[in-house]
């Protein structure tokens, strides 16, 4: 939140300091991306965030609105993706791809476990 100067954003990190509702691809049906359902969105307004659609870039200096909206590099940041990773598209398409996308983090802890037990079977297949 602060990238761009917003001279409020170390008072709004103190608010939002608790876990944030699930990242979710963006409804086709309701016309674009937003940080989820109702229940969601309130979630999001308790963490200080405008969850009813996503910017195009972080608050300026002189940001005086009550909630900033998240852009899709925060997005893709709290989804655990690496500030290098390019995505396709326009800011819809790609808050989708964010949305829909199995967490890097979560994919790689998975891709490891089945790595040690693969290793493990073969393991047992030319010993046994």
């Amino acid at each position: 939140m602060s990238a761009k100067g917003w001279r409020d954003a170390e008072e709004w990190s103190l608010r939002a300091d608790e876990i944030a509702p699930t990242i979710v691809g963006g409804s086709h049906k309701h016309g674009g991306p937003d940080l989820g359902p109702t229940r969601a969105r309130r979630a999001w307004a308790a963490l200080g965030v405008d969850g009813l659609g996503i910017a195009d870039e972080a608050p300026g200096p002189d940001f005086d609105e009550a909630m900033p909206r998240l852009t899709v590099r925060m997005v893709a940041r709290l989804q655990g993706f690496p500030d290098e990773w390019k995505f396709s598209g326009g800011k819809t398409a790609s808050y989708r791809q964010v949305g829909n996308a199995f967490p890097p983090p979560f994919a790689k802890a998975v891709a490891e476990s089945l790595r040690i037990c693969l290793t493990a079977a073969r393991f047992v297949l030319v010993a046994g």
